[in-house]
């Protein structure tokens, strides 16, 4: 079995709540300093900064897992990996489409950048990303299957754009086999309240939107190897 420390919850700048500063190059040389093995970039309801990362990460010996932190039709945000870049980048084409279309006003927001591996921005997005999409939750297993991917339920302890604060309970046809807390102190108060999750692998990313947020090497997951496979089987195992 190999050891492996992990992020697998980042927002580069395409995300209109990240610093600008999150380029894919910054984070990439960031993840590196802190020595990590797996990292996902998963903006919200976009996976267009995700070849650069991969780009760059394989040069730093860093496993990038193509991800999206999916908005629902219930604003239940929702973390979507992916084994392939091409597979990410056809569900990203999906989302976009069924994406609530708003014109972004940078200045409120923020700037929503797509940019290659020299830190040049190759175009701007016009429309909010942070809106929600008309994709329901009860469809991620099925959308999961179509494009070969996992889902798992982002920050379930939170008091907003979680599963649990959203709908209040775990929905009987959830096929999710992990699952992400931002505490972990509080998961045996969790499980205890929703038995599912007793089933389930539980991880804890950062979140980051900033540099200095992207965590230490403190979280592990235990796979195989180090190959994509096997991570998602280690993710998948519950």
């Amino acid at each position: 079995m190999v050891k492996l420390t992990y992020d697998l919850h980042i927002h580069s700048c395409l995300s209109p709540c990240a610093e600008e500063d999150m380029t894919p190059s910054n984070i990439v040389s960031m993840a590196a300093l802190k020595e990590l093995g797996v990292i996902a970039v998963t903006d919200h309801n976009s996976c267009r900064n995700c070849p650069a990362v991969q780009k760059l990460a394989s040069d730093y010996g860093i496993l990038a897992v193509p991800g999206m932190e999916l908005t629902t039709r219930e604003e239940v945000h929702a973390l979507c990996l992916f084994p392939e870049l091409a597979d990410a980048l056809a569900f990203d084409a999906f989302v976009y489409s069924r994406l609530i279309k708003i014109k972004n006003d940078a200045r409120i927001f923020g700037n929503q950048w797509v940019c290659d591996e020299d830190e040049n921005v190759i175009m701007e997005e016009p429309y909010l990303l942070i809106n929600a999409t008309d994709i329901s939750f009860d469809d991620l297993g099925a959308l999961m299957k179509e494009y070969h991917g996992i889902y798992l339920p982002a920050h379930l302890d939170r008091s907003s754009n979680s599963l649990l604060s959203n709908l209040g309970f775990i929905p009987p046809g959830a096929e999710f086999t992990a699952a992400e807390l931002a505490d972990l102190s509080k998961l045996e108060e969790l499980r205890r309240a929703n038995p599912y999750l007793k089933q389930c692998r539980i991880i804890s990313n950062s979140d980051a939107h900033s540099l200095g947020s992207i965590h230490e090497p403190v979280n592990e997951i235990y796979c195989k190897s180090n190959n994509i496979e096997d991570i998602f089987a280690a993710l998948a195992s519950g």
